[in-house]
């Protein structure tokens, strides 16, 4: 069984991926080609904002995000220490200072009280400049509460939406629910290529200019005229032909991620023993993955063995929070800092989650979870 089945995906769309990548093989345009304005397009059109500009990485478009609104050492922002290194990393590229904010321990995303006493308590010591919300698992954060904050102290915020696209908040779709939205293109996202990739989303036009200039080392008129320090930070046209021929059946895929998550939730929510995801009203998640929580260390790793000696395969996500990585001890945070967060990081694990789970394959998976 696979964790996320990308062959099941490939073969409905080989013969359209091929095509593609024949086209782009025969203009020969592999940087900056056609499909890539094609697919911003297409893109901003799914999403609802008014800019897309496509780029190498999720890393690179929160880098990007940011360095669009001029951080600098001095600066402080504020994110959640439970998540990939990517969303605080960036803000340390910067010189700036990543400020942890613990999260809301039904939905694992950023907890608004907490950052609105984070904020507060930060004043003085270091300037506050912006926000990098994360939408977890597919999920999109508060982002009602988390714009009212950041207009309150003057802050901006991104949407760091690298597991979120196509998850929706209130009828609006992720990566336009702040000032910036951020995706990731990496092959186990729900819109993925077959390499590394990114995107930003905004309807700013200044915001706009200002990404699409430091994708390409800060460019102006032309290459060779340098406004403004970048970076190397462009999508290959490969991968956007690969994204174009996904792109297609990607409403499909989200509806059939909906129709896996159900089946999962109900069989699941038979036995107490595990808690599953929570969905707040009015939002619809996109399931990057499916992740339950275990009563403690010890009962998941009794279930993650039983499941793999069933040959199914779980993982971790996340063992360890930010505030604990080696990587930012300088930053001073102990064990208890972050309780929800440490708290969650003991528990949850994910089991296989993609559009093409058979609900014979689900059956078995809760089955073994059920007697765990």
């Amino acid at each position: 069984m696979q964790f996320i089945d990308l062959a099941a995906q490939q073969r409905r769309i080989r013969t359209k991926i091929e095509a593609n990548l024949q086209a782009v093989l025969n203009h020969g345009q592999y940087i900056m080609g056609p499909e890539i304005k094609t697919l911003e397009a297409r893109m901003s059109a799914f999403v609802g904002a008014k800019h897309a500009i496509s780029c190498s990485s999720g890393t690179d478009a929160l880098l990007m995000a940011l360095m669009a609104y001029g951080v600098k050492p001095g600066d402080a922002v504020f994110t959640t220490p439970f998540t990939f290194i990517a969303s605080a990393e960036v803000i340390n590229i910067l010189g700036a200072t990543p400020v942890f904010v613990d999260i809301d321990p039904k939905t694992y995303n950023i907890d608004s009280l907490a950052l609105e006493y984070g904020i507060k308590k930060t004043k003085g010591k270091i300037v506050p400049k912006g926000i990098i919300a994360v939408d977890i698992f597919g999920l999109p954060a508060a982002y009602d509460p988390i714009n009212e904050i950041a207009k309150e102290h003057g802050l901006f915020v991104i949407e760091d939406a690298a597991q979120s696209f196509g998850a929706e908040y209130h009828g609006r779709k992720a990566c336009c629910l702040a000032h910036i939205g951020c995706t990731s293109f990496f092959p186990a996202k729900p819109l993925g290529c077959y390499g590394d990739g990114g995107a930003v989303f905004t309807d700013d036009d200044n915001l706009a200019r200002k990404m699409a200039s430091i994708r390409v080392h800060g460019q102006g008129s032309d290459k060779y005229d340098n406004i403004r320090i970048g970076i190397n930070g462009r999508l290959d046209t490969f991968q956007a032909a690969v994204l174009l021929a996904k792109m297609d059946i990607f409403p499909e895929e989200i509806e059939l991620r909906q129709t896996v998550a159900r089946r999962y939730t109900e069989k699941l929510s038979q036995h107490s023993s595990f808690v599953t995801p929570f969905v707040p009203e009015g939002m619809k998640s996109v399931w990057a993955q499916y992740s339950i929580l275990a009563q403690d260390e010890q009962h998941r790793a009794a279930a993650q063995a039983k499941l793999k000696a069933s040959g199914i395969p779980t993982a971790i996500y996340y063992p360890k929070p930010l505030h604990k990585q080696t990587a930012f001890a300088m930053l001073g945070y102990k064990e208890g800092d972050f309780p929800a967060s440490e708290d969650i990081a003991r528990r949850i694990f994910s089991i296989p989650m993609h559009p093409y789970l058979t609900e014979e394959e689900q059956e078995k998976i809760t089955e073994v979870l059920m007697s765990a």
